[in-house]
């Protein structure tokens, strides 16, 4: 039986690539330095240099400074923006909070584990509106560990009382959160991502949030033993 389930923040919960456009769109009409250059060619190089949030906003602002000619603005004082002002624009995929309060009312105990800066992302999760559901949230910075490390996971599990048997990780990227979650004895669920072609290590492979709530019964849980893809 699935007592836990645990969860990836960005690219699982959180529509990042929508939140970003919208935080950027946003961040070039307020700043009227920035508006020298088109505002789609600002966004798009930010996009470009994000790399999907695995550069640090630290070296994409110093990036577009120097390839853009941005004159009278520092890196350091875009990056204090955007932390400011990013979680303003959190979009959540479709039905997470139905989904989460179904989960909760099962009594299955919640998760999040996340890579990232800690204030930062959990700003982000309370943006959300989703804080009150977890029972625990691990957030890399200030666990001083990181997915895949699997020693992440071991204390998530050792913070929900549930052993990795009994639980189940969801995450969008195949390395860090399914085939690192599936390493330590958890039901690995991939989803779906279209920055990779697949998770090939996931017992299931989901497209929409609505569909986890089903797969604590029993019934669905024998087929997640067989590799089974509800999608």
């Amino acid at each position: 039986m699935i007592q836990a389930v645990l969860f990836d923040l960005d690219g699982t919960l959180l529509d990042r690539d929508t939140s970003l456009i919208r935080f950027v769109h946003d961040q070039y009409e307020r700043i009227s330095q920035l508006q020298h250059v088109q505002q789609e060619t600002f966004v798009q190089r930010f996009i470009e240099l994000d790399q999907h949030g695995y550069v640090w906003k630290d070296k994409v602002y110093a990036q577009l400074i120097e390839e853009l000619a941005i004159a009278k603005l520092e890196a350091a004082f875009l990056l204090q923006d955007y932390l400011c002002h990013f979680q303003k624009h959190c979009v959540a995929f479709p039905h997470l909070h139905e989904m989460l309060a179904d989960l909760q009312k099962q009594g299955i105990r919640l998760g999040l584990i996340s890579n990232g800066f800690g204030q930062f992302q959990y700003d982000n999760v309370k943006a959300l509106g989703i804080a009150p559901y977890f029972d625990e949230v691990l957030i890399s910075e200030w666990e001083g560990l990181r997915k895949p490390d699997p020693a992440i996971f071991h204390r998530a599990l050792d913070k929900l009382g549930v052993p990795a048997e009994q639980a189940m990780y969801i995450g969008d990227h195949p390395d860090n959160d399914v085939r690192a979650s599936r390493a330590v004895g958890m039901k690995a669920v991939w989803k779906r991502c279209s920055q990779y072609a697949a998770a090939a290590d996931a017992h299931a492979v989901i497209d929409d949030l609505a569909e986890i709530s089903a797969w604590v019964l029993p019934s669905f849980q024998g087929q997640m033993g067989r590799g089974a893809d509800f999608t």
